[in-house]
């Protein structure tokens, strides 16, 4: 597989948690304490996305 992509599965654990991959975290540079963004559509599924790719489209302390 390319290291520019990456598939996984996670499971829901019983308080909705999930737990992003290892490869996906390190592919992302996702850290402890970071935000990310949930994004839903009904029809297409969820997406997440790292706070800081976006954090500059919105005033400081929102996301």
């Amino acid at each position: 597989m390319e290291k520019d992509k990456f598939v996984g599965v996670s499971k829901v654990g019983e308080k909705g948690q999930i737990v992003i991959p290892k490869e996906a975290r390190e592919m992302f540079d996702i850290k402890p304490g970071d935000s990310v963004i949930v994004l839903c559509d009904k029809n297409k599924g969820i997406a997440l996305l790292k706070a800081d790719a976006i954090e500059d489209l919105f005033p400081k302390g929102v996301l």
